[in-house]
């Protein structure tokens, strides 16, 4: 990635940035690498089933009396959803990290609320910190 810089005596300067020389550019890359696939992959993976054979059990029931149909129908939609937050992060990241921090926040209310999957709850908070790191990062002149 190229940047410029000036010198003192007014000058502007372009020079190469080699990938290890700038740790936010590294981070910026890393959250946006990671917030775009993994986002794909379960939602792929609610179709698939080779992660777990029956997500239906991490929706707790208030949501599923939302969304029409029954518990796998619900999945499916959830993973429409979350390859749509994976490909936005990919092409719109100061605005696809914010929507996967909302996605992510609102599953750990749904997790929380269900009851038995606190450890999941609280990964889900470490990712959703990782997100808004992301959205910041995305908006500052790193990711230029």
């Amino acid at each position: 990635m190229t940047t410029s810089s000036t010198t003192p005596s007014g000058t502007t300067t372009g020079h190469v940035r080699a990938i290890g020389t700038d740790g936010a550019l590294d981070a910026y890359r890393l959250l946006r690498t990671v917030f775009t696939v993994a986002p794909i992959l379960f939602g792929i993976d609610k179709f698939a089933e080779v992660l777990t054979d029956h997500w239906e059990k991490y929706l707790a029931p208030w949501v599923n009396d939302l969304i029409p149909g029954d518990a796998h129908e619900a999945m499916l939609i959830i993973g429409v959803i979350e390859i749509f937050a994976g490909l936005l992060v990919a092409f719109a990241p100061k605005w696809g990290a914010v929507v996967v921090a909302l996605w992510l926040a609102g599953i750990i209310v749904n997790l929380l609320i269900l009851g038995d999957y606190y450890d999941v709850a609280l990964r889900d908070f470490g990712l959703l910190v990782g997100a808004l790191a992301l959205a910041r990062l995305a908006t500052s002149p790193v990711a230029k």
